[in-house]
């Protein structure tokens, strides 16, 4: 009696975790988090090049420091075993000398442009990301396979609609006037960052339902802090500095943005660390 269950025991455990470590999964993990970092560096980049061009000149420094870690997350992309796919590097080195090529003449732009050249930049880092996490999907566990498709295709994504909120509105506070364009764009990009809170909220609690052994406790805490803190920043955005602009503050504007997209990389993260936990076999 002892002897079976023993083995039944055994057997809900494999059912669990997996025999062997899975070196795959770690390794887009790992690499995903570096593209990560280098969206999360070129969105700051972005956003206080927009606000130093619009006339913060306070923001200058910021943007070399900025520069500094998407040459940063670069270099330790490069240095990661998925750098070797054939895909993957071509995409990726095409990504990086592009956003070598803005810095370089991203103070010589009108605000507007390199803001948009920035922003193309970043959308295709952002599906880089999402085709890594597909194209080696063959190889994560189902746990694997649907949290980093929430966090591909939800989470940094949002980081991306914050960014926006917070690099094209800290421009506006700086220059304090808001353009009929400017407050169409402001509108939309608020709705989006919105209605994937809703999608971010949803997918999660069903994962948190499906596999409550995979997800540590303090994820629930973290996306609550999200949702509140897309509501408060959306809410900011549209009616203070839609309505009056003059008033906003450019700098604590550019903070709060930077807040809210921090909470969302803590739920990303501990996310991530899952899936890194999931990798690990019993041997």
């Amino acid at each position: 009696m002892r002897s079976l269950l023993l083995i039944l025991l055994l057997i809900f455990n494999l059912q669990a975790k997996s025999l062997f470590s899975n070196e795959e999964q770690a390794n887009t993990s790992k690499y995903i988090e570096s593209l990560k970092n280098l969206i999360l560096a070129t969105q700051k980049t972005r956003g206080l090049t927009n606000s130093y061009l619009n006339g913060n000149t306070a923001a200058m420094l910021l943007v070399f420091a900025n520069r500094d870690d998407m040459k940063a997350a670069i270099g330790n992309m490069e240095s990661l075993p998925l750098a070797s796919d054939p895909v993957i590097n071509s995409r990726a080195t095409a990504i990086s000398q592009a956003l070598i090529r803005l810095n370089r003449k991203a103070f010589k732009q009108k605000p507007r442009t390199i803001f948009a050249l920035y922003t193309e930049q970043i959308d295709q880092t952002l599906m880089l990301a999402q085709s890594v996490s597909k194209r080696f999907a063959k190889d994560l566990t189902p746990f694997g396979k649907e949290i980093s498709s929430v966090m591909m295709e939800i989470m940094l994504p949002m980081t991306e609609y914050t960014g926006r909120l917070r690099g094209m509105g800290a421009g506006i506070a700086a220059k304090g006037k808001v353009t009929k364009e400017q407050i169409l764009d402001i509108k939309a990009l608020s709705y989006e960052l919105q209605s994937l809170n809703k999608k971010l909220q949803k997918s999660m609690t069903q994962l948190i339902a499906k596999y409550p052994n995979k997800l540590p406790q303090q994820i629930k805490s973290e996306l609550a802090t999200v949702n509140k803190g897309v509501k408060v920043y959306s809410a900011s955005a549209e009616k203070k500095l839609l309505v009056n602009p003059k008033k906003v503050d450019a700098d604590k504007y550019f903070d709060n943005g930077t807040k809210l997209i921090s909470t969302i990389i803590k739920a990303y993260d501990t996310s991530n660390k899952a899936i890194m936990e999931d990798a690990k076999g019993w041997l």
